[in-house]
This record gives structure tokens, sequence and C-alpha cells, in this order.
């Protein structure tokens, strides 16, 4: 496939584990020598899967594309609560869930599959007063979010082991899968917090179509081979 990076293209990319969202914008833009590249949606540091960066005249298309039902796989972890509703922040509550069934984990998750109000993470990059939230947060003040509606069109208990519930969610744009695994802990009375999280769908576009940063890089070696192999 013959790639256009500077007239535009839409880029599936696979975010690497611990890269932010700008980390794997700032190091595409760096190797294809375009300025024009933004990101359609972000994902969390510790999330994988699908990220959609466009370039060119593709960048446009930022608003709709960020606008699609998404899909997520992941894992919660029950029992633990921490601050940022995931594995971002030290545990600061356990509570026993010895008491829990698949029945009641399930009938639990069920009660979210809908359009409901949900609260944002403080650990996010919702702005308040001009502020990132997680930077308030990060520096110990306190941080109050307003509700949002969101819709949760499919929230499947793929499999429990113990504390990990291993889960699939198909959701609207703007919903935090970590706020949807801390109400699920608080639903079920024990707490719980999102240990691990990869985004497989936004709209129309599939991870398993997504390509590796070295996937980019090799491109990108390709083609100025093939341009100093017609300028010799």
């Amino acid at each position: 496939m013959q790639y256009d990076f500077a007239a535009g293209e839409i880029l599936l990319i696979n975010k690497p584990l611990d890269w932010t969202s700008f980390d794997v914008v700032k190091k595409v833009r760096n190797t294809i020598r375009v300025k024009k590249v933004g990101h359609a949606g972000t994902l969390d540091p510790l999330a994988t899967g699908l990220l959609i960066l466009c370039t060119g005249k593709f960048t446009k298309r930022i608003d709709e594309i960020q606008g699609q039902e998404k899909e997520y796989t992941g894992v919660i972890r029950l029992g633990e609560t921490t601050p940022s509703y995931d594995r971002e922040t030290e545990v600061t509550e356990t509570r026993d869930i010895g008491h829990l069934t698949e029945e009641n984990i399930k009938a639990a998750a069920r009660t979210f599959v809908g359009t409901i109000e949900q609260i944002p993470p403080i650990y996010s990059a919702v702005q308040i007063d001009g502020k990132r939230a997680y930077d308030l947060a990060r520096k110990g003040k306190e941080v109050e979010l307003k509700s949002r509606t969101v819709t949760i069109q499919a929230f499947d208990i793929i499999s429990i082991n113990g504390p990990e519930v291993e889960f699939r969610v198909v959701c609207s744009k703007g919903t935090y899968i970590r706020s949807l695994a801390h109400d699920l802990g608080q639903q079920l009375g024990v707490g719980a917090h999102l240990s691990k999280l990869e985004r497989t769908r936004i709209g129309v576009y599939k991870l398993e179509d997504a390509l590796t940063i070295d996937d980019i890089i090799a491109i990108r070696k390709k083609q100025l081979e093939e341009t100093d192999g017609s300028n010799s």
C-alpha cells in the first residue's frame, strides 16, 4: 500500500503501553515529516489499542471520527479502589469480595447499559477553569467534576477469575471506562479499579487493521529509499 502522508491519510495505530496519545502523535509527526497530524480521540497511557491519527486534509475528519461508537476490552479488579480509578495511583481501600457471585457481577453490569449519567475521574483531561483536572489532582487540590450523559450499548462480562473481571464495552464518545469500572465496584459495594484496557474499535475502524510505530518507521524508511533511488 502506498501512503501519501502530506496529502492526507487516516492512520490506525496500535498505541503501546505507557505512551501518551501525544507521544504517538509526536513520534509519527517526526517520522513522516508532516506538520499536520492530529489524533481522533485519546487513550490513557495505561491503555493500549486503537488510536486513529489523521494527516494532511484528513485532519478535517477528526471530529467526525471522534464522535463514532467505540469498543473496548479489559480487566476490572474488584475489591480495590484507587483515586485515579486505574493503576496510575496506589490502592487506598480494599474490601472483601468473597460473597460476590457471577450473577451478582453480571446483574450489576447490566444496570449500566443504556443512557446514563457518568462523572469523569478526577485524574482526567477534563478542563476546570482552564486547567486539566489531573494536574489539579496530582497537586492534591480538591477537584469536583460535573456528570455527563453517555450511552453504554453493551457491558458484557466475559470471564471472572477471583477479583479479576474480564469485560467488553461498546459505548458512545466521552465515556470513561475507568469511571465505569469504579461505578461497577460502587454498585457491588466492594470498590474496583481498571487494571487493563484495550480499545478494539472506533466506528468501522478496527484494531486488527492497525499499524505499529515500527511499521510507520519502516514505511517511511522505504519511501525515503525509493526517493533516493529515483534521484540517483
